[in-house]
Formats: structure tokens, sequence, C-alpha cells
């Protein structure tokens, strides 16, 4: 299982039964992949689709069929299409339960930046900013640093911001953190990885409770 894989295995568990979800482009796609057969789960994209099933294979694309990040997908039975305008109301209005977003790098605060690298092309926002703001929970899904091996997760965010203290929870391959009014609070630790690994890749103090950290 490569390390987006099991990102996205774990962040299949924070989805509970009902619940409209959103998937950002990158590792959130994978997820589906992860969910029960029998997950009672609506997925919206912010291009006008609700019920959005398992990730399409290769072959069997429908050009006719893709999400906001230009991905071919297949349909849930009872999938519906709508406008642009109902697609944001949908998500201005609260509707979204959980939105999982990927990112270049998150605060301890829980603010996002995960839409420009300054000087670098970027086509604009997008939804990510709506999504950001608006979903009742937001959990982002992100290598926890970046290829050259410097954290993404940090005391304050360097790059643009997307939104404002809007992340509750972060899911990387070594590590389950929430967002805490009193800081980083580590939940989960990736079976393979150790205490003082997990802290010395975070650019910010990580908290624990006493006893056994549960493992992933």
């Amino acid at each position: 299982m490569s390390f987006k894989e099991k990102i996205a295995a774990r962040a299949a568990r924070e989805v509970q039964a009902g619940q409209v979800i959103n998937l950002g482009i990158g590792i959130p796609t994978m997820i589906p992949d992860y969910l029960p057969a029998e997950a009672d789960v609506f997925i919206q994209a912010e291009n006008g689709i609700l019920g959005i099933g398992p990730r399409c294979r290769n072959g069997d694309e429908d050009r006719n069929l893709i999400d906001a990040g230009a991905n071919y997908v297949t349909l849930a039975p009872g999938a519906s299409f709508f406008d642009s305008a109902v697609s944001f109301a949908i998500i201005r209005g609260g509707r979204v339960d959980l939105s999982f977003l990927g990112t270049l790098e998150v605060a301890a605060n829980g603010d996002l930046a995960n839409w420009i690298i300054p000087g670098k092309m970027a086509p604009g926002i997008g939804g990510g900013m709506e999504l950001a703001q608006k979903a009742k929970r937001v959990v982002v899904t992100t290598s926890h640093t970046t290829r050259d091996g410097a954290p993404k997760i940090l005391a304050r965010c360097t790059l643009p911001l997307t939104a404002r203290a809007c992340v509750k929870t972060i899911i990387t391959e070594l590590a389950v953190i929430d967002i805490t009014p009193h800081g980083l609070m580590l939940r989960e630790i990736a079976r393979e990885s150790g205490l003082e690994e997990v802290q010395e890749k975070t650019g910010a103090p990580l908290l624990f409770a006493e006893g056994e950290i549960p493992r992933f």
C-alpha cells in the first residue's frame, strides 16, 4: 500500500453514514475505494453532481461524467445533476457535512493554504475556498512533509491562505492530528512511525494524552 493509499484508507474511517461529503483533488479522490460497499453516503462535486460512485477505472470513462477536478467518475443509484448556482448553494448553505482537502501548508490554528505557490501558475482559488469556509467539518489529507522533507504542518502558514481557522483534523501517512483550542493534539500514530519522528517532521509542538497512543 502506497503512502497515499494509506492516508485515504484512514480518512475513510472519518466518514459517517448519511453524510454529504466533498472530495478535493489528489488523495481525497481515493477515499471512495475504502468506504464499505454498504456505506450510505452522498458524494458531492462543485460542478453539479450529488451521488458520485466508486472511482472510475481505466477503460470505463464517460466523457460526460467528470468531477470538479476533471476526474472521470461513476454514479451511485439515485445520483442527481444541477447547475453551479444550486451546487454552491448546497455548499454555502452548510449542507456539506465533511470536506476532504489536500494542502500545501496547514497551521496549528487550522489556517489552510492549498491553492497557490507565489510565482507558479494557478488557474484560481476555485471551490476549495467555499468548502473550507462552509463545510461543517474540514479534514486535510496530505503527506506529512514536502518532497524536500520540509514540514507541511506549521505554527503559521507562509503561503497565501485559502481560509482561516477552518481545518479540524489532519491525516498524514504518519499521524492523525486534531486541531484544538490548545494546539495540535496527536490522536493516532502510524504503526511504523515513532513519536519522535512525528514531532521532528512537524513544524509546531504536538500535544498528546497520557497513556498509549492508538496506532493505525
